[in-house]
């Protein structure tokens, strides 16, 4: 062993690493930006759910009960409704995550106590939603404290969309969006950075081959490819895990063919910045570490700071999440989602539109 000889390779190495300035820059960039993500935005404990009330009493003992509901910061009581089929449509268009339901003979069934006095109807298909429903259930309110039996401080927890509360139900939809973030991105950048290693790409710029149809003719047969991994998940979820797929499986592939389509788009944009395979697997890493982790399918969106969720409405993934466990758990259609739909289209269409004119400088 000559250690001369050893650092000179070593010293070599680091080089080389200053002179990758992307390469570099990933090893500040990636321990980073996932610190302040664990640290920052994720946090578990609930806060601020999206709520309508139903208050079919009207008293004033029910309307204390709101207000302390309300000043418990759990739930954000947005609407107030008049009847209970509200609350069935709310849920399933995913407006709110939580409804507070206050029966007529609220107050006889604080004195008598033989079922619970108030219902919480929750968005089963998100486990953080059920959790912050029992959370809520435990909460000392005084208005249930006053002259109420002990069963009318009971409040029944009304599940929807997952009533066995499988861990499951609510995971698969949004593995979906997981997998094929990871694939598609990664999968198109270094499809079109090893035609550009191996000197592919000099030759398809010999064709008449315009930046737009050469953008979009590397990233067509991936869309097959996506669609296929679709079938397999959907097929998989259902046979092993139980998922069931309660809406329309034209809408579900609809929605996956927008989240497909941007994807790609991801991918091919990042393609033009590497330079060589393993920056586009950096930078591919780079995008779908805060995606997973901001998305809503891993940690509660609602837990997440202010700042957090305006920077996750700008991935793919978060509206992606919302739309396949709308129609697949709820039943929601897509004319019901556009909301979600719209941001997927506005990220396709902008990544594409720099991807084929940083294409197009590139081929000048």
């Amino acid at each position: 062993m000559n250690f001369a000889r050893l650092l000179a390779v070593a010293r070599k190495e680091l080089l080389q690493l200053r002179r990758d300035r992307l390469s570099f820059g990933m090893i500040v960039g990636v321990p980073t930006v996932e610190l302040l993500l664990f640290g920052f935005a994720i946090n578990l404990d609930v806060r601020h759910l999206p709520a309508a009330v139903l208050d079919q009493a009207n008293t004033q003992e029910s309307r204390e009960l709101v207000a302390e509901l309300a000043s418990s910061q759990v739930l954000d009581l947005r609407k107030h409704l008049v009847a209970p089929q509200e609350v069935a449509a709310l849920l399933r268009r995913g407006e709110i995550s939580a409804a507070v339901v206050i029966p007529p003979d609220f107050e006889e069934r604080l004195q008598r106590g033989d079922r619970p006095a108030w219902q919480v109807v929750v968005d089963g298909s998100d486990q953080s939603v059920q959790a912050a429903a029992r959370q809520l259930a435990s909460f000392p309110l005084a208005t249930l404290r006053n002259g109420a039996s002990a069963a009318g401080n009971e409040v029944e927890i009304v599940n929807f969309y997952n009533p066995e509360r499988k861990a499951s139900i609510n995971t698969v939809p949004g593995l979906v969006g997981v997998i094929l973030t990871m694939t598609m991105v990664l999968f198109t950048a270094m499809a079109v950075v090893r035609e550009r290693e191996r000197g592919n790409l000099e030759m398809l710029i010999a064709t008449p081959l315009s930046p737009l149809e050469l953008t979009l003719g590397k990233v067509l047969p991936y869309v097959g490819i996506g669609l296929l991994q679709v079938t397999l998940i959907l097929l998989l979820g259902g046979l092993v895990f139980g998922v069931p797929v309660r809406g329309s499986l034209l809408d579900v592939y609809l929605a996956a063919l927008a989240f497909i389509a941007a994807s790609l788009t991801l991918g091919i944009f990042i393609s033009t910045v590497a330079r060589n395979q393993f920056q586009a697997m950096q930078l591919t890493m780079f995008s779908f570490l805060p995606q997973v982790l901001l998305s809503g399918f891993m940690f509660p969106f609602q837990g997440m700071p202010r700042q957090a969720q305006w920077l996750s409405e700008l991935f793919p993934l978060t509206h992606f999440v919302r739309l396949i466990r709308a129609i697949m758990l709820r039943s929601a259609s897509l004319s019901e989602m556009w909301p979600e739909l719209l941001p997927l289209f506005a990220f396709t269409a902008l990544m594409l539109s720099i991807a084929v004119a940083r294409t197009k400088k590139q081929l000048v």
